[in-house]
């Protein structure tokens, strides 16, 4: 289960690839990449800024990923996020789970990116031309954990 927050970018085609190496029973891989765009709430969105609390952030991620594997039939999953200044286009994380069929992948996937939105201690502050502001969780993502919480599997 890599788990990493860091500065620096990442190669997805990379990164997939080695997660895809670690066992030949591996049928499916799915992936989510998020990236910092230009346009939030209407605004123009110059930088990002993310914010983090070291230990506390991998040990959030950890467990989210062991709820997943607890749940789908997975090989592994990864998870990069990146913390520090970002500009419109970079890449802020890659979730990328792995599992012998598509089914498992994508709902695992899904989860993870889920529940990293609503409960891994990250903060991000965006910077526009009327100043600094802190972005507060979406309705949508409140709405995405819920239905998770309504609705969660146990692995068979």
């Amino acid at each position: 289960m890599p788990i990493r927050v860091q500065t620096e970018d990442f190669d997805c085609s990379r990164e997939i690839a080695q997660l895809r190496a670690a066992d030949p029973g591996i049928g499916a891989v799915v992936s989510f990449l998020g990236a910092v765009r230009d346009i939030n709430d209407g605004t123009a969105v110059t930088a990002m800024e993310l914010e983090h609390y070291p230990g506390m952030t991998e040990n959030a991620l950890e467990e989210i990923v062991s709820q997943a594997k607890r749940r789908w039939d997975i090989v592994d999953a990864l998870v990069i996020h990146r913390v520090g200044p970002l500009r419109p286009l970079d890449q802020i994380v890659l979730v990328a789970v792995a599992s012998a069929h598509r089914g498992d992948a994508f709902a695992a996937c899904e989860f993870i990116i889920d529940y990293l939105k609503m409960d891994a201690p990250f903060w991000k502050k965006e910077q526009t031309a009327a100043g600094a502001r802190w972005v507060d969780a979406r309705v949508a993502d409140a709405a995405a954990l819920e239905k998770w919480e309504r609705n969660l599997p146990e692995k068979t």
